[in-house]
This record gives C-alpha cells, sequence and structure tokens, in this order.
C-alpha cells in the first residue's frame, strides 16, 4: 500500500557501497558547536580538554536506512550526544562520519546511540563482525517502585550481548536489545527471575514473520517429521519446528509467499484426515496479568481484613466498653492478657502469610544492593510486631510488668498498604486503555472471497481475521469492520476512519482507494485486496508505535530516578534519628511527662514516631508521576490522530514558541491545479497544451502533473492517450524541463530556468508572472524554439482552516514562520491571505533546516511542520519534528510527532495536549514531593509539642498508599482531554476548483 506520509519516496544507491568510501566532511545539514554546551555551562577548561587528543574521525556502517529521514534521525541523534564536532550521514551507501572530541565522547557511545535510534552500527573496521539485533519484550511481575525498575535495568546492562536495556514501572514490562547470538530471551527472563521478580514473553523480536499452530489429534514421531518435512517444502517456509508434547508447530516464513491457510491445509492432508489444525492460543497477554494481579491484591487484603478487624476492635474499640474491656484484661499468664495474646494469635497470619510478599520483596532488592518500598515496609511493621512479641513474652513471664503491644499497628499497616496497591494497580490498568481499544478494533473473523479461473466469485468463507493472506480478496458489508490494510477491487462506500485517523468524517472510497484494517465501511459493499497482514498493518504499526512511546522514559523523570537512588537509605536514617531523638529526649526529661499516652512510656513513644516516619514516606508516587502521564496522553494523542513517539517529544512540544511551516502540503492542500493560461503568440490552446504535456508527462514534480492532468481534461479523454513523441528530455531541479517535442524545442519552467537557457522574457510576460504572484499562483513559463509562447498560472489552495489556526497559534504566543522553496511573490500571497509575516522563499532542503537552526540560537524552541521528503532535514533539525501525513507505514516515519489528519488543526492539539501532560506531571511531583515533605516531619512529631497531635503507624502506611493512587488518579484525568474549544468552533469551508 502506498503511504500518504510524509516520506514520499526513498533512495537507495543501484550498486553496492565501496567498501573504501570516506564521505565528505562537509555536513548536509547545519553543523554543531565546535565544543559540547555542557562543558561551557560548567566552566570547564574547554581548550585544555580537547587538546588532548584532538578531534578525531569515525566511520560507522549503518543498516536499516532506507531514505533521507533515516538518515536525518541519525544524525539528529548522534548531535545531541557531548562531545560531537560535526556529523554526516549518507544514506545511498549506508555511512555515518562522525568528528568527535575522545575527551568527551566514545566511538562506543557513537555506535550505540545510533543503535537507539534502530539502526544497526559497526565501526568500519568491523563491518564484517556485525551481528544482527533484536529487541525482547517482557512483562515483569513484582516491581513496587523506580529501585525496583533500577534494579532490573542494572541486572539486565551487565548480562553479554544485551545492548540497551529499558524497563517501565508503569507497564511493567521491559524492551531489551540484545545480540541473538550471544543470548537467548529465555536467559534474558532467568536474569531478571535472578533478581527477585518475575518474567513473562511478550515478545522476542523475531515474531514478525512466526506463526504458532495448534495441532488437533494423535501425533507420533513419524508423523511430526513428515509434517515438518512437508511445511519446509513450501515456498517461502523458513523454518519449522513440532513440540509433540504441546502439539504446537512454530513456523517462521515470509509473508509474499505463503501464510497459515497454507500450513492448515498441509497439516490436515499430511494428516489424512487425522489431524487438523488452528491459530495456537495465545499466552496470557498484559491484559491477563493485569486482572490476575488485581485479583491476587484484592484476595490478600480481604484475607487481612479477616484477622485485621478484630485486632483493630480489641485495641481500639472494646478497650472502651467496660463489659468487654473486662473480659479482655483477664489474665492468662502472669501479666499476659487475654486480649494481648489474641492479637498475637491474629496479627501473626498478617504478618507472615499475607505480608510474605514484602518479605520477599525486601530480600531480593537488599540481596542486589539496593532497596525498595518493600524495605520500608518490611521494616516498620516488623518493628511494631517484633516489639509487640517482645512485650507479650516479658508480661507472661513477670507477674508486675504491664506490657503495651502494637501488634493492630503492623496487621493495619498491612492491610492499608495491600488496599493502596490493589486501588493503585486498578488505576494504572486504564492508564493503557487507549491501546487496548485500538487492538480491539481488528475484528475476529473475515469473508474471504473464492474466484473461479475467469475471475468470478464462486464462493465466500468466513475465516478467522488471523489466517489472512497476503492477496487474498475480503467482503466488507455495510456496517462491518474492515479485517486488514487493502486496496479497493470492487464496489464503492464511505469508511469511519476515526477510529485509527481521528477524522471525525467519512471518507468516500471507491476502486483504486486504499482502506485500513480495522475501520467500519458505512453504506456500501466493498471487496478489498489485502496487501498487509499481522504486524506489518498500520493498526499494528500504530499499537507498536504507542507501545514504544510509552516505554520510552521523558527526559523530566531522569529526576526521580536520582532521589529514587538516595530515597530508602534516606528514610531508614530519618526514621533512626527520629526514634533516637525522641528516645533521648524521654530519658533525659527533655519534655514533660503528660505529654506521654498513658497507654505507653517514652521509648514506645519514641518507637511510634519512628515506624510512622519509615512507612509515611513513598517512594512509589515519584516514580510513578512522570510514566503513567506520559502512557496516558500518548494513548489519547493517538485516539484524536496525533501520534506522539514517546516523553522526549512530549517534554519537548509543551515548550514550543515558535514553528516553521512548510508551505506546499502543509499550509496548502499539497494538490496544485491550473486556474489561467496566458498565451503570448497566436496559437490553438489544445495544440499549446499538446506540446506542453508531452514535455511534462515524464516530470514528477506536482505542478507538472498538475498540468499534464488539465491537458486530459482539456482534452475529455483522461484515461488513455498518446502524446506527441519527445527526445533528449533533462529535468532540472528546481527549475523546470527541457525536450524536444516533434521537431521544436521546449523548455518549461520558472524565470531563472529561462534566463539560464537565454531565453529572453518580455515586459508583458513579466506583468503577468506579477499578477500570478500577487494572486499567490506559481507562475510556469513555456518557451518554444527560444521564445516565450505563454505563461500557465498554477495554485495550490489554501488548507482548509489555516487562518484560524495561525491565528489561535497567535494568541497562544507561538510565532508562526513560512519556509518554502517557491518563489518570493507566491510565497508573499499565501503568507499574506493565511496571516503569516515571518517568510523564507527560494529555500532548498538545508537552508530550511539552517533556519530551524538560526532560530534555534536565538534560544527559540522551533516545532517544524511539514509533508515532504524535502523537509526532513528541517524536521530533525526542530526540537519537535511533526509530520504532515498518514499511511500504512506510520510508525516509520522520522518525525517526533505525526499527525495522522494531515489538518493544521492538530498542530494546535499537539501542542495544548504536550502542555496539559506536563501541567498534570507537574502537579504530580508537587503531591509527591510536597506529601513526602509535609508527611515525613509531621509523622516524626513536629507538630506534637505544639498541638500533641501524632500521625499513628497505621495511618500512616494509609497515607502512604494514598500518594500513589493520587499520582496515578491525577494522570488519569488526561483520559477526558479535549482539545481547545476554539478549534470546534472554526468553520472550515471546502475548498473548490472550479
Amino acid at each position: 500500500m502506498s503511504s500518504r506520509g510524509f516520506l514520499l519516496t526513498c533512495f537507495r544507491s543501484d550498486g553496492g557501497a565501496s567498501t573504501s568510501h570516506v564521505l565528505s566532511p562537509r555536513p548536509r545539514y547545519p553543523s554543531m558547536p565546535k565544543y559540547p554546551r555542557d562543558v561551557v555551562s560548567n566552566g570547564a577548561d574547554v581548550e585544555a580538554l580537547l587538546e588532548e587528543p584532538s578531534q578525531k574521525v569515525a566511520v560507522f556502517s549503518v543498516v536499516g536506512m532506507t531514505c533521507a529521514a533515516c538518515a536525518g534521525s541519525v544524525e539528529k541523534a548522534v548531535k545531541r550526544l557531548p562531545g560531537i564536532h560535526d556529523a554526516a550521514v549518507d544514506v545511498l551507501n549506508n555511512r555515518a562520519q562522525v568528528i568527535f572530541y575522545p575527551a568527551f565522547v566514545s566511538e562506543e557511545q557513537i555506535r550505540e546511540t545510533i543503535e537507539d535510534v534502530g539502526f544497526g552500527a559497526t565501526l568500519f573496521q568491523d563491518e564484517l563482525q556485525e551481528k544482527s539485533i533484536l529487541t525482547c519484550r517482557l512483562h515483569i511481575k513484582g516491581m513496587t517502585c523506580t529501585s525496583c525498575s533500577m534494579t532490573i535495568e542494572s541486572a539486565l546492562q551487565s548480562v553479554p550481548g544485551v545492548k540497551k536495556a529499558v524497563v517501565a514501572l508503569a507497564t511493567e514490562e521491559a524492551e531489551i536489545r540484545y545480540e541473538p547470538k550471544t543470548i537467548t530471551a529465555a536467559q534474558l527472563m532467568n536474569a531478571i527471575e535472578e533478581t527477585g521478580f518475575e518474567a513473562t514473553l511478550i515478545s522476542t523480536g523475531e515474531d514478525i514473520n512466526r506463526i504458532h499452530l495448534k495441532i488437533d489429534g494423535v501425533i507420533d514421531e513419524r508423523l511430526a517429521d513428515m509434517v515438518k518435512t512437508s511445511l519446509e517444502a513450501l515456498p517461502g517456509v523458513e523454518d519449522a519446528a513440532v513440540d509433540i508434547k504441546l502439539q504446537k508447530i512454530t513456523l517462521s516464513y515470509k509473508t509474499d509467499q505463503t501464510g497459515p491457510r497454507n500450513f492448515i491445509e498441509v497439516i490436515e492432508s499430511v494428516g489424512a484426515g487425522r489431524l487438523s489444525a488452528s491459530i495456537f492460543p495465545e499466552e496470557q497477554g498484559r491484559e491477563m496479568n493485569r486482572r490476575n494481579e488485581i485479583k491476587q491484591y484484592f484476595h490478600s487484603f480481604l484475607w487481612s481484613l479477616v484477622f485485621t478487624i478484630p485486632v483493630f476492635l480489641t485495641s481500639m474499640v472494646f478497650m472502651y466498653i467496660p463489659w468487654t474491656k473486662k473480659g479482655l484484661d483477664k489474665k492468662v499468664v502472669n501479666m499476659l492478657t487475654i486480649g494481648e495474646l489474641l492479637r498475637w494469635i491474629l496479627s501473626t497470619p498478617v504478618q507472615f502469610v499475607i505480608g510474605r510478599r514484602f518479605y520477599i520483596g525486601s530480600y531480593k532488592a537488599l540481596k542486589h544492593g539496593s532497596a525498595n518500598m518493600d524495605v520500608l515496609i518490611a521494616l516498620g511493621t516488623n518493628t511494631a510486631y517484633f516489639y509487640s512479641v517482645y512485650s507479650v513474652i516479658r508480661a507472661a513471664t513477670s507477674e508486675d510488668y504491664m506490657g503495651t503491644d502494637f501488634f493492630e499497628t503492623s496487621s493495619m499497616l498491612i492491610s492499608f498498604i495491600l488496599l493502596g496497591k490493589f486501588l493503585e494497580v486498578l488505576a494504572k490498568g486504564k492508564t493503557s486503555e487507549a491501546i487496548a481499544k485500538l487492538m480491539d478494533l481488528a475484528p475476529d473473523t473475515a469473508t474471504l472471497l473464492m474466484y473461479d479461473s475467469d475471475g468470478n466469485v464462486v464462493k465466500e468463507r468466513e475465516i478467522d481475521s488471523r489466517l489472512m493472506q497476503k492477496n487474498d480478496v475480503i467482503k466488507v458489508m455495510p456496517g462491518g469492520k474492515v479485517a486488514s490494510d487493502g486496496f479497493v477491487i470492487w464496489g464503492q462506500s464511505h469508511v469511519n476512519e476515526s477510529m485509527i485517523t481521528g477524522e471525525s468524517l467519512p471518507v468516500a472510497k471507491r476502486k483504486g482507494d486504499n482502506v485500513i484494517g480495522g475501520t467500519v465501511n458505512e453504506n456500501g459493499v466493498l471487496h478489498v485486496r489485502v496487501t498487509h497482514v499481522g504486524s506489518e498493518s498500520a493498526l499494528s504499526q500504530i499499537v507498536g508505535l504507542v507501545e514504544s512511546a510509552q516505554m520510552a522514559k521523558a527526559p523530566v523523570q531522569k529526576f526521580a530516578d536520582r532521589i529514587s537512588k538516595i530515597f530508602v537509605p534516606l528514610v531508614i536514617a530519618l526514621a533512626l534519628i527520629t526514634w533516637l531523638a525522641w528516645f533521648l529526649a524521654g530519658k533525659f526529661n527533655w519534655y514533660p511527662k503528660s505529654w506521654i499516652p498513658s497507654s505507653m512510656d517514652s521509648f514506645q513513644l519514641a518507637l511510634q514516631f519512628g515506624i510512622s516516619v519509615m512507612v509515611i514516606a513513598c517512594p512509589c508516587s515519584l516514580g510513578l508521576a512522570t510514566p503513567t502521564a506520559v502512557m496516558v496522553a500518548t494513548g489519547v494523542g493517538a485516539s484524536q490522530g496525533v501520534l506522539i513517539k514517546g516523553g522526549q517529544a512530549l517534554e519537548s512540544a509543551h515548550k514550543v514558541n515558535c514553528i516553521v511551516f512548510d508551505k506546499t502540503g502543509t499550509l496548502t492542500t499539497g494538490k496544485p491545479v491550473v486556474v489561467r493560461t496566458k498565451l503570448l503568440k497566436t496559437m490553438a490552446l489544445p495544440e499549446f497544451y499538446e506540446v506542453v504535456a508531452a514535455a511534462e508527462v515524464n516530470s514528477e514534480h506536482p505542478l507538472a502533473k498538475a498540468i499534464v492532468q488539465y491537458a486530459k481534461n482539456f482534452r475529455g479523454d483522461e484515461e488513455h492517450h498518446a502524446w506527441p513523441e519527445v527526445r533528449d528530455f533533462l529535468s532540472v531541479t528546481g527549475r523546470g524541463v527541457k525536450a524536444t517535442v516533434g521537431n521544436v524545442n521546449v523548455i518549461v519552467g520558472n524565470k531563472t530556468l529561462m534566463i539560464e537557457s537565454g531565453v529572453a522574457i518580455s515586459d508583458e510576460a513579466s506583468e503577468i508572472l506579477m499578477e500570478s504572484e500577487q494572486m499567490a499562483q506559481t507562475g510556469v513559463i513555456v518557451a518554444i524554439n527560444q521564445e516565450v509562447v505563454g505563461i500557465i498560472g498554477i495554485s495550490d489552495p489554501l488548507k482548509p482552516g489555516a487562518q484560524e489556526v495561525i491565528s489561535l497559534l497567535r494568541s497562544m504566543k507561538v510565532e508562526s514562520i513560512m519556509v518554502t522553496g517557491d518563489n518570493w511573490g507566491t510565497a508573499k500571497a499565501i503568507a499574506r491571505e493565511v496571516g503569516i509575516e515571518n517568510v523564507v522563499a527560494e529555500s532548498k532542503p538545508e537552508g530550511k533546516a539552517e533556519k530551524v537552526k538560526e532560530l534555534q540560537l536565538q534560544g527559540k524552541v522551533v516545532a517544524m511542520v511539514g509533508d515532504g521528503i524535502n523537509d526532513s532535514p528541517a524536521l530533525v533539525s526542530a526540537d519537535v519534528g511533526m509530520a504532515i501525513g498518514a499511511g500504512t507505514d506510520i510508525a516509520i516515519e522520522a518525525a517526533d510527532i505525526v499527525l495522522m489528519k494531515s489538518n493544521l488543526e492538530d498542530v494546535i492539539t499537539a501542542i495544548d495536549l504536550s502542555r496539559k501532560t506536563f501541567f498534570r506531571i507537574r502537579m504530580n511531583y508537587v503531591w509527591a514531593l510536597g506529601y513526602n515533605i509535609i508527611g515525613i516531619p509531621v509523622a516524626a512529631g513536629a507538630l506534637f509539642p505544639f498541638t500533641r497531635f501524632r500521625l499513628p503507624p497505621w495511618l500512616a502506611g494509609a497515607a502512604m498508599a494514598a500518594s500513589s493512587v493520587s499520582v496515578v488518579c491525577c494522570s488519569l484525568l488526561l483520559r477526558y482531554y479535549r482539545r481547545p474549544k476554539r478549534l470546534d468552533m472554526l468553520q472550515c469551508s471546502e475548498v473548490r476548483v472550479d
């Protein structure tokens, strides 16, 4: 399927790249500063650092680049590193040359950065040793805070063969780039399980063209070998493996040569009726894991209540009812009472059975030299429990010791924390609802059409949509969903694509038009030929893009990561200091005895303050502040047709104060049409356009296509027409074309081409050109035999709502600039019409990037909005690149943000969503930090000398649990995001061209 995205054309070299090829040191895009910005800001001795050693040049082989946008992505990433003097990427020869200062950055760091962008990279001399890199995704169970995720990351990074590992606390997933020849996915899972967490495989990175089939029937070794041999004989099958025990067949294959239905037919044929096959049931996915986790926490909480409520009643309620108090105070052994014995018996299962998860989590964390929330909970509850045990044993062995126990503290603390975790997991599950909704768009079944040799439909068959293969023809009924990407071969209808692109109006479809899987057919019957299946479909790519965005960490999250490293040890130290201070104050009578509650002594009072400090501090809320907001925002953006590629793009977009717009296809529709023709010589108009169209028909330029289309319409025979013979055709980039048509020499192009070709332009022609420019038209000059014979006026209408969008951006204090390769007259006319004052015209692709860099040097945060491959340098140079357009290969676009509906309103939506998201992130941090800054002193007894208010440990534990829930709920409010109301008020009229 052809892409409607901004990457219109990708170029490759015809031949292989020479191994001795070295790139020119001259960069194609704006160069970087002479030395790293952060070194200057730190006041380092730059000259001394740069002298030893001096600049170094490294050439890398980069695998996987397909177009200029890919090269731009690599270049942009490398230039962000400190110590990079310059970088240039050659997409034709798959090479990247980097000039750098070894004092700040190494060749290995540069190579890893290129791989982080998504391409394979090796130093030039190591090219023969290149290893393929796969990306594995794992679900991790048991993480409670940022400390857990960092522990797993560190463990994975230390494994040989792992290039990079990212662990996301909010999604409970790990994304690992690894060398399959060095390590396997199973070994990666073992490495995680050794750190004390449970890992479940989501994908190994090898599953793009892999399928698992389940065999029903009795199968033995001999039959298994026959099935395996028969499957491997099929064209396109790369590998087949049969697991007799599980009755499972795993196949790797090429989707353009074969598919799952072929496999099933072969299996059933080999089995001679004894075997049948179907898609193997999927293993527990993310949703199933989440449900199980919710269920586990809920059951744990209920069981803890069964024991905790009696403990609470006997210690906090029944002790104030005379007749129950009398019964509970009865002595069992010496000073040991029935109440104390009951509380000990009831709290023990809560502490060691229901609360064992905290012991396990603490042990695993401490084993690997880290400390997490489980450590704080285990320390707090154990302190309360074992002090109470000491008190009970002493009371049982003494005739005069009046013991006071804190069994209610430990049991109630565990109960409230379990309740908090249950609510937190419940809320976190809702942050990824957007992905779940996207995945549910694909229908379960599809209607497959069977044809005879004459091309007539002879049979319809309903199949599992996962069994579809390339080039299948499916029938889509009114009200039904399109099962996969493809193009219409019969019928016409309107298709609602809002669930994929966010476009609210149904899109008309007829023969030849592309359709996207998961969209809804509204009124007519369509026959669709399938072009993309499985992970190649637009829906799968969008889901993959959003999942990757949710895994990526926003730069602001580094703040929480730094705090989490010292958070738990600091809290433990504060708790010990609090206990010691209050204990010494009581021992040396630094406060009145009347401050001590009647039910305890000074030691017990100090102990309660220490426990409260330990359990009120919450590292979870800090760790969840950023990722939950980013998760919700990327999902909401996808549902509104704005694909945001991760936290980096979100963070940059909210700071944007200057937007650079391309003109053609961005501010305008990108579909130029001929609106007027002025002949300067006497000749018939049909004859004029016959000659011009013959010259232009070989050009790919949009203006050329507009002229050829007009010529076809003028003749009235659009479909088939033989143009006059053309010889010596020459296309001059950015100027026009030259050709010999019949026996005349024709030049079609702009004023510059005419001057270069020695064609004189009369005053009359100059006046017509000036008139065209004033009317925002592009004047194309036609010269025959070195004489100007006519001027064609071509107009590219403004996109609906362009003026209003520019006006709204101005009200948001965002400056708008237009940069175009068109002539100054047309550019100024378009800018005047749309309301932009700052214009740069006649700009080449590298000129657009230079303009972006110039604005950045002025201290502006720049977004670039473009739609064509010529905009790629500027898109990657900008702080935020926004691509206009969407298609089936949406996930591989080079921009930071993709506006799927191809309208300008979504520029405002993207910026507004980013601002709202970062407002939520700030609110989360204010709450998380403010909670700890205020809560810890209150728990430590800061208010006690003045108000006699103290925070019981169980209440402190409840507050800790509530903090995480509140942060997640604050992020969840983004689910109700609505784009600015001013956009809904835009009255955009249709663009009509007569």
